[in-house]
């Protein structure tokens, strides 16, 4: 199936102008705890939308993906929240505390994080989908590097799950086919899962938005800001869940929101805001889908012409003259459109003529759906599954080199105590059409040991003739007389004959005994 670059256009712009436009309507009400009346909106009016992290990072995330195309994972995201990002509440506080201690994503949306199964990820999902129409499995990985800098397990599936949503609408209308799309890329007994079914359900059932909401809250409860309001009155008419487990009921909104609509904006929209909860975050995510589905031209005028198509930011540092924010819906529109081709490569991006500039080649109908990908490295095929990727623990850091890519599980987390063995597997990738010999050195801090001895050598096989090109390697580290809050650890990978070395940087926290 193609996509004209016409179409592709109003379904972009349809997305960011329906994120504007639910993000504002939302805005005044997040963290209500109850229902909340409301049909259109209930700011001061001024030609603006109101501002919103949500649609924030995701400029940000356009700057990442114009400088460093291809390449941009987790660690460079992670460097553009430092760079580019000043807010530091809940789960972007801790992951951005957690990067300045040295704790590199994954570990980073973990660790010492209560808030990593909430809601700062999903709802920065748009620009994934907007650079991969109608390819999901492109999406969804670039919203999995971006969701395990701050957020783990529901915080991560529930943007891998907007993001294959958003994507496969591009070239999918029917709502409960992109649900069951967005569904095939998390595991299947998480909770987001549960609310996103719980929802579907209900509606099914024939019952109302009010009772689909009343079980998905009571299904899989959250918190959001509750706690903090608690003691000014506020009552929430659901059960309260656990702090931060917020991701699961919110995305069981959205959904609410999308299908009780019945392909009505403003409806939709509305309905995601009176169920409460995280508003701005739920409506701009159900205003971004119907955006994509039906584009600009399906977008009323009474919802834009109140807002205007500016954007208005909220905690972007704007002093960095290195990174440009578009303006407008319009300008963040033709700016993802003219790196989409990069990022999609030539065998999705078809180049028509110097007037019509390109078609995007889309997935449609089983192939939207996660499955396992043939995918060509080094002259083999092989296969991968994204789910495969979703298993790998919180601890699991990947690093990409030249000759070979490695992934370094550190086991239990980033916590060392004396005396105690912490025990590391570490796998080498080969990138090469033939075998490698390894030379694998550990450099240690003083009264480290590492049992396997700190320079080890090992034969590497290639993808080729049926041979498996990885190995996988255990190391048990064991630390002694530990007197200082924080270690630092080298691994140094080199090939015979290779002038390339890998350099895996490991930062280990006194966990005290």
């Amino acid at each position: 199936m193609k996509l004209t670059l016409a179409e592709y256009r109003k379904k972009v712009l349809g997305c960011w102008m329906g994120k504007n436009i639910g993000g504002t309507l939302g805005g005044p009400f997040e963290g209500h705890q109850g229902m909340v009346d409301i049909d259109f909106y209930t700011h001061d009016i001024t030609g603006d939308p109101l501002p919103n992290d949500d649609l924030d990072l995701q400029l940000v995330w356009l700057h990442g993906l114009e400088k460093y195309g291809k390449q941009l994972n987790a660690s460079i995201l992670g460097e553009l929240w430092h760079n580019y990002i000043t807010a530091d509440w809940v789960e972007y506080g801790a992951g951005k505390n957690n990067m300045r201690m040295g704790i590199v994503p994954p570990l980073s949306g973990y660790t010492n994080n209560v808030f990593r199964d909430s809601n700062g990820a999903w709802i920065r999902s748009e620009i994934w989908a907007c650079i991969a129409p109608g390819n999901p499995e492109i999406a969804v990985r670039y919203a999995y590097e971006d969701a395990i800098v701050d957020h783990s397990h529901e915080g991560m599936y529930a943007e891998v799950f907007c993001a294959a949503m958003q994507s496969a609408a591009f070239a999918e209308s029917d709502l409960e086919k992109l649900i069951h799309i967005g569904l095939s890329y998390i595991p299947a007994d998480c909770g987001v899962a549960k609310g996103v079914k719980i929802a579907l359900e209900s509606y099914i059932m024939g019952d109302t938005w009010q009772e689909a909401r009343m079980k998905v809250l009571t299904a899989v409860p959250g918190s959001f800001l509750y706690t903090d309001r608690a003691h000014d009155g506020f009552v929430k008419d659901v059960p309260v869940g656990p702090t931060g487990w917020d991701a699961p009921g919110n995305i069981g909104i959205v959904v609410i929101g999308l299908l009780f609509g019945k392909g009505d904006l403003g409806e939709s929209i509305c309905i995601a805001t009176r169920c409460g909860e995280d508003t701005d975050c739920t409506a701009g995510t159900v205003g971004s889908i119907f955006g994509i589905i039906h584009g600009i031209d399906a977008i009323p005028e009474k919802w834009i012409a109140p807002i205007g198509r500016n954007i208005v930011t909220l905690c972007l540092n704007k002093t960095d003259w290195t990174c440009w924010y578009p303006q407008t819906v319009d300008e963040l529109t033709e700016r993802v459109l003219k790196v989409a081709p990069q990022i999609l490569g030539s065998h999705i991006c078809d180049y028509v003529n110097a007037t019509n500039g390109y078609d995007v080649n889309m997935k449609e109908g089983q192939d939207l759906f996660c499955r396992p990908v043939r995918q060509r490295q080094n002259d083999n095929w092989y296969w991968h599954d994204f789910a495969d990727l979703l298993k790998q623990s919180p601890f699991a850091v990947r690093q990409d080199f030249v000759i070979f890519n490695t992934v370094l599980d550190y086991g239990d987390g980033a916590y060392i105590r004396e005396g105690e063995a912490k025990t590391f597997k570490l796998r080498i990738e080969n990138n090469l059409r033939r075998q490698q010999w390894l030379n694998v050195k550990w450099h240690l801090p003083t009264g480290f040991t590492v049992a396997q001895g700190a320079h080890t050598s090992v034969c590497m096989e290639a993808y080729h003739a049926g041979n498996i090109g990885w190995i996988e390697l255990e190391f048990t580290v064991t630390g002694t007389e530990l007197n200082a809050p924080r270690y630092d650890l080298l691994v140094e990978i080199s090939s015979n004959g290779r002038h390339t070395k890998g350099i895996i940087p490991i930062v280990l926290i006194n966990g005290g005994n």
